[in-house]
């Protein structure tokens, strides 16, 4: 039986990984605790790791992993930001979960963007006090209104198809336009002019950190809504501030955050924040933020434990990884080796 050491583990991750693990002969070692240079030694005497957003996948760590023998690094997620894919090309195999429940995360978008614009979260607080007042909680229509998705994948399509079920206006952007997709892909520019709603869904990477940001700023439609269930890095979050106390933003629904690593996944209610900029944006009233909680459903757990666990089995069994991020191709989740080879 393959040992497989499980960094960052909830108790949401448990069921759905034992039951998939058992049935292909996989043992997972939870560990609350995050991968990093500090906690790598957990992992001596597995063959493989599995991690998530947070985990530190540094040079150093995967030197450590090497060293011990471990083969294998599977993110139960896709984004794969916090892994150096360049500096484990040779060493130890990445593989990733490239879709889990795209609708999960675009119904999530969706669900903070009407809770912002129609104040559903004030008046909650507000009924539940027995305040029936309307006082401050116009909102305005989503019909007629243009949306500016950042970011086409699967997830960035479902959230475009679910926008013109609501009778907006999609206009698109990505560096990788889907064919057959139907969108009107626009320059960037222009999407930031002119769309009412800007919602993010794509990767992190050199090119798109800080894609909103104070270079950006004034290119932005005045009022415009900023929605981000992709990566926290895609917002200059100090720049977030500025804009929003400048009235160029006019609210924003955040999913993730910049420096979340530290925060996000942990109880804090009884501790002082020690981050001022997640602080100031969480005391803003047209600020609404959800702690990475967009992929949170059954099925998407189910999905997650699924196909990590083929992943798994695809290279201990075959040695030829389902969904492996190969540095060596020109783009990373892609690979274009036959698949009758390896890729190191």
């Amino acid at each position: 039986m393959y040992q497989i050491a499980f960094f960052d583990a909830k108790p949401y991750d448990r069921p759905a990984f034992e039951a998939h693990g058992a049935a292909a002969g996989l043992s997972f070692r939870f560990f609350e605790t995050r991968l990093s240079v500090d906690t790598v030694e957990l992992a001596r005497g597995c063959d493989g790791v599995c991690v998530f957003v947070n985990d530190d996948v540094n040079a150093a760590v995967l030197d450590r992993l090497a060293g011990f023998g471990v083969r294998i690094v599977a993110l139960r997620c896709a984004g794969y930001n916090n892994v150096d894919v360049r500096h484990a090309f040779g060493r130890v195999h990445v593989v990733h979960v490239p879709a889990y429940s795209p609708h999960a995360v675009a119904e999530h978008a969706m669900a903070l963007l009407l809770t912002s614009i129609r104040r559903i979260h004030k008046a909650y607080i507000r009924t539940r006090d027995f305040n029936f007042s309307l006082d401050g909680l116009t909102g305005f229509d989503l019909y007629g209104k243009t949306v500016g998705v950042v970011g086409t994948g699967r997830i960035g399509r479902i959230f475009a198809d679910i926008c013109r079920g609501f009778g907006m206006k999609v206009l698109a952007f990505d560096k990788f336009p889907a064919a057959d997709s139907g969108l009107e892909y626009v320059p960037l520019d222009r999407l930031l002019a002119e769309s009412d709603v800007i919602s993010l869904h794509c990767p992190l990477t050199d090119e798109t950190r800080h894609l909103i940001g104070r270079d950006s700023l004034d290119k932005l439609k005045k009022g415009v809504v900023l929605i981000n269930t992709s990566r926290g890095a895609l917002i200059d979050a100090e720049a977030l501030i500025d804009g929003i106390k400048s009235r160029r933003i006019g609210a924003a629904c955040l999913d993730v955050y910049e420096e979340e690593s530290d925060v996000f996944f942990h109880d804090f209610s009884g501790h002082i924040m020690g981050d001022d900029v997640l602080a100031r944006l969480i005391s803003m009233p047209n600020v609404i933020v959800t702690s990475h909680q967009a992929f949170l459903t059954n099925e998407a757990l189910n999905n997650i434990a699924e196909t990590t666990v083929a992943n798994l089995l695809s290279f201990f069994r075959d040695g030829q990884p389902d969904n492996e991020l190969c540095y060596r191709c020109d783009r990373i989740e892609s690979c274009r080796r036959a698949r009758s080879q390896r890729c190191f």
